[in-house]
């Protein structure tokens, strides 16, 4: 039986080591999975992504050193950036959220922004290196040549005054809330496959405890569209999850 063909990310800084011959020094980390986790040997084969589009097939010399099997300058394969982009913003909690990003990763999520808000409460430190490992990691799982940017923790204010102007015609921002009588539907509220174009879909998923008063009032005064997920009231990490995979949904079936 053949061995299926695993993906591995390798950073463009590293890429550019590539020698003239297309020999590729592993970091002591990729040896490890490589040579250990998966158990490869010399002449098996695998996939290389640099997260920016680009795919290349390589196969392991030794135990430092993998060869690609087209030039640098011509992958095998490349991919545009899906349209529109998908950004989540959502709130940290206590638990899960390394759940919700891997989860968001592998549904489509093109940005995360983990958000602080007046009700965030987290156990520990906050570990956005972490965050970036688990979404290189989704992403090489669920086989996207782009990989997701996870911002640094952003104080909600900070969201708020970045884009507290109007709204461009190209960015669509729905901000996900609950116990509010007539709220739309967010599978409602997005564009139907025939609108204009956008190039951009934002969606706020707030913390346990739910977002405060104040923070209602500031969102809709900065012009995010209030919207449910649906009829009950979800977990933080759950509703994160079930956002990302509504969003998700509709950009592939409006194509």
């Amino acid at each position: 039986m053949a061995r299926e063909c695993r993906r591995l990310f390798i950073p463009p800084p590293r890429l550019q080591q590539v020698s003239v011959e297309g020999v590729l020094p592993l970091s002591a980390e990729h040896s490890r999975y490589l040579c250990k986790v998966l158990r490869y040997g010399p002449g098996d084969r695998f996939a290389v992504v640099d997260g920016g589009g680009h795919l290349w097939e390589a196969e392991l010399l030794d135990r430092e050193r993998a060869r690609l099997l087209q030039p640098l300058a011509e992958p095998l394969l490349s991919r545009p950036k899906d349209q529109p982009a998908l950004v989540l913003a959502a709130a940290v909690v206590k638990r899960d959220f390394e759940l919700l990003v891997r989860m968001a990763v592998e549904l489509g999520v093109d940005r995360l922004v983990p958000l602080l808000c007046e009700r965030t409460a987290v156990q520990g430190q906050l570990r956005p290196e972490r965050w970036q490992s688990i979404a290189a990691e989704a992403a090489e799982q669920c086989e996207r040549l782009w990989l997701p940017q996870i911002d640094p923790p952003t104080p909600l204010p900070e969201l708020f005054s970045a884009g507290s102007g109007p709204c461009s015609a190209g960015m669509l921002r729905f901000w996900a809330t609950t116990r509010q009588e007539a709220l739309p539907l967010l599978v409602d509220a997005l564009p139907s496959a025939t609108a204009p174009p956008c190039e951009e879909v934002w969606l706020a998923c707030g913390p346990e405890g739910g977002w405060s008063p104040a923070e209602e009032e500031q969102a809709i005064a900065c012009r995010w569209s209030p919207v449910q997920l649906g009829p009950t009231i979800l977990r933080s990490s759950t509703a994160g999850v079930a956002a990302a995979a509504l969003i998700s949904h509709w950009r592939v079936a409006r194509g």
